[in-house]
């Protein structure tokens, strides 16, 4: 499967805003968006000519780094929203948003999403008492999300549960901390998803141009 191996921190300022793909870092005077607050490259610091075009393939790439999903990938996730019935932008970001690895990272037991991703993919995580290492597994309304017993003694998580009772846990989950679980209440609406600052309609335009 392809990866990205740069330095994530590139995407945000790329972007001009902070995408929180280096957990705490992020929080501190070290990101290096706060110190060069413009795009990265020789011609970083440079007039760029926005386009229609541009403005819409900005929103899909912030969308796309945001939740760390690859081209293809996204792809499908558009294909399957436009399928659905309501709105097509709602229903890509619920898809997103119901990804495993942003719901550990929406419970706290990740300081970030890359973070949460790992913690999946290194069987940490499990679904309904079961191990599950697939980040992009789509989580339900009922489903219990859970640290897996004999994995709760590492330092990384038991950091975050402890930070993660100061977070606001979004109000389609609810978290029971002691238990290392959480569980989907519901598919989240998309006013709950405020902290995603993107503009789905003109991802949907990209992508019907």
């Amino acid at each position: 499967m392809a990866r990205y191996t740069e330095s994530v921190c590139a995407h945000c300022r790329r972007e001009g805003l902070k995408l929180y793909l280096k957990g705490d870092r992020c929080y501190t005077p070290k990101c290096p968006i706060e110190r060069r607050n413009y795009a990265p490259g020789q011609h970083g610091q440079g007039r760029r000519r926005e386009t229609e075009y541009s403005l819409h393939l900005r929103e899909k790439q912030k969308l796309r780094r945001i939740y760390g999903v690859l081209e293809r990938q996204f792809r499908r996730y558009y294909g399957r929203a436009i399928r659905r019935r309501g709105i097509t932008g709602v229903a890509l970001m619920q898809m997103l948003e119901l990804r495993l690895d942003n719901v550990v990272y929406r419970l706290g037991f990740g300081s970030s999403r890359p973070q949460a991703r790992q913690l999946v993919t290194h069987g940490h995580i499990a679904v309904n008492g079961q191990k599950v290492d697939i980040p992009s597994y789509q989580v339900r309304a009922g489903d219990v999300i859970s640290v897996r017993e004999g994995h709760r003694d590492l330092d990384v998580i038991k950091q975050n549960i402890e930070k993660a009772q100061g977070r606001t846990i979004p109000a389609w989950l609810q978290l029971n901390a002691e238990q290392y679980s959480g569980t989907v209440l519901r598919t989240p609406e998309r006013e709950e998803i405020q902290d995603v600052p993107v503009r789905e309609n003109l991802v949907v335009e990209f992508y019907s141009r």
